[in-house]
């Protein structure tokens, strides 16, 4: 349940990111997952009982947060190159998981629009995109 993981950080962020850039073995999260280096959805290849969730950016799961997003540098959400900012959408409706098998690390959450459900994912890997944002 989200309310027994820990709340994250940008410091834990980068660093989970900079250990999950580090994992250097083959495995099929990553080859499932090859364009998530922004937004995608759970690719049908990545088993969802293959991420463990290790951690949270929700800052209360009763308050409803923000849809603002930011990106100062004009990038866009399924941009590899967009910020990570945890205050603002979607990562402040995210948790963090670990693959079970390799131990890389992905930032995921539920979009929910009228009249379907995504479970999206995005890689977390460069920790020079974590920006502590207020």
């Amino acid at each position: 349940m989200m309310d027994d993981l820990p709340k994250l950080g940008s410091a834990g962020l980068r660093a989970l990111a900079q250990a999950s850039g580090a994992v250097a073995q083959p495995c099929n999260c990553c080859s499932g997952a090859a364009d998530a280096a922004g937004w995608i959805s759970l690719p049908l290849t990545l088993p969802e009982q293959q991420l463990a969730d290790v951690g949270t950016l929700v800052a209360d799961p009763y308050d409803e947060p923000t849809f603002a997003e930011y990106h100062p540098d004009g990038t866009r959400y399924d941009g590899s190159a967009a910020p990570v900012a945890p205050r603002y959408y979607p990562y402040n409706r995210c948790n963090v998981a670990r693959c079970t098998l390799c131990g890389r690390h992905y930032l995921r959450y539920t979009e929910a629009g009228g009249y379907f459900v995504d479970r999206r994912i995005r890689a977390l890997d460069r920790p020079e995109l974590v920006v502590d944002a207020a």
